[in-house]
């Protein structure tokens, strides 16, 4: 099956939202809006993917980072299309950019309870940090992270 990588654009926010609204394990909040996603796309151009086969989105992910470590979001592929390598090629195209542009550390965040991200992870060769916490705050109204 051919797959192609390429750059998300805003243009394919409505596809890739609803791909991620429907992908178990992958929780959005306010800051996933068209227009937060079009922010974080222009502040982080040329890192972010999706995966197109015959014209349909079936897997993306969201990359930035801060000037010092990347952060990798969102990785999302339809069930029909698991096992195939395009989460694998999705990391790859982001990790690549990255580097390019001088970032070699990389972060991301799982929900505990997503066994199946955490193997994944696991496989790709990503280690589970047991000496820091993570701890959130909003400034906005709602207390979601």
């Amino acid at each position: 099956m051919e797959v192609e990588i390429i750059e998300l654009k805003i243009t394919d926010y409505e596809e890739v939202i609803t791909l991620w609204e429907n992908s178990q394990g992958v929780r959005l909040r306010d800051a996933d809006s068209r227009e937060n996603i079009e922010r974080y796309l222009h502040r982080n151009p040329g890192l972010s993917y999706i995966a197109c086969h015959n014209g349909k989105i079936v897997g993306a992910v969201l990359c930035g980072h801060d000037g010092r470590r990347g952060y990798l979001n969102h990785l999302a592929v339809l069930p029909d299309y698991r096992r195939q390598g395009i989460a694998t090629k999705l990391v790859q195209s982001c990790l690549s950019q990255l580097q390019k542009q001088g970032i070699d550390k990389c972060h991301l965040f799982i929900l505990s309870e997503n066994d199946a991200a955490s193997s994944f992870w696991s496989k790709q060769g990503w280690r589970q940090r047991s000496d820091i916490i993570m701890m959130s705050l909003s400034s906005s109204k709602s207390l979601n992270a």
